[in-house]
């Protein structure tokens, strides 16, 4: 279902994948800055340029021609986001993205907008939950949908709590279902890790793994309540010792946004 000794490279006859150099254990392999453009055009769309590297910066315009249209943002978490506005800047287009304050130009991005680049196609879905500022990106003529975070190549992600909701990211991810359902998006290019060829097959999993998540921490909760008091300040840490115990405890952190995310949406 995936790529191994994933490095990037082209995909279908629109896209590359151009790798960035900051690999790591919330990163995967590296960010995943893709290169759109239509067979025969002259310029290309760039999707989340990545961190501030020079070298890296250099293979996304290698990988463009030279010539970029549009930089468009899924969200705007650093590792996707940061060297932006001077990449853009320095190719001479805007920066399109949900959130204005990442932004460069007076173009924003919304949901049901379709960016338009020399006979390229995209079609922006609002997919929160990861962030709150979270888009997916679908190519039909591709039939390839752009997650960002919010499908990753390997594992799954985290909802960061509290700018990421669990119950905005469980409606996204039923609606990138339905996409992949109608056929619309029949594989992933996601924002980190290899390319997915299934993209109902991975959405059947992390919908299926988000609902055993919630069940294991409220069965947690219940079980350390039933221990005695639970101080609500320390009770996520507690829950994400019991129902992460077999992660390494580096994503701990991580996990603890998660739980919190899962928390607050058990609460309502």
């Amino acid at each position: 279902m995936t790529t191994p000794d994933w490095a990037g490279g082209a995909f279908g006859e629109r896209a590359r994948c151009v790798l960035a150099p900051n690999p790591g254990s919330m990163t995967l392999d590296g960010t995943n800055t893709w290169v759109l453009r239509e067979p025969g055009a002259r310029r290309s769309i760039v999707v989340d340029p990545g961190p501030p590297d020079t070298a890296h910066l250099d293979a996304v315009l290698a990988a463009a021609d030279g010539d970029v249209g549009a930089v468009l943002l899924t969200h705007h978490h650093l590792d996707h986001s940061e060297s932006a506005k001077a990449f853009a800047e320095r190719v001479g287009c805007g920066v399109r993205a949900l959130d204005p304050a990442y932004r460069l130009g007076s173009e924003g991005l919304a949901d049901g907008d379709v960016v338009e680049l020399d006979g390229l196609e995209v079609h922006v879905v609002a997919t929160p939950g990861h962030t709150a500022d979270s888009l997916s990106f679908v190519l039909p003529a591709e039939r390839a949908v752009l997650t960002g975070d919010t499908v990753l190549g390997r594992g799954t992600t985290v909802v960061a709590h509290p700018d990421g909701q669990l119950g905005a990211y469980l409606d996204s991810l039923d609606r990138l279902h339905a996409l992949a359902e109608r056929e619309e998006a029949r594989v992933v290019w996601p924002g980190h890790g290899p390319v997915i060829d299934d993209a109902l097959g991975v959405l059947d999993t992390y919908i299926a793994h988000r609902r055993s998540r919630l069940e294991q921490v409220e069965a947690a909760v219940a079980t350390l309540r039933a221990q005695g008091p639970v101080d609500a300040e320390t009770l996520p840490r507690r829950v994400v010792e019991v129902v992460y115990a077999d992660v390494d405890p580096v994503l701990w952190g991580a996990a603890e946004l998660s739980v919190r995310a899962q928390l607050a949406y058990l609460a309502r």
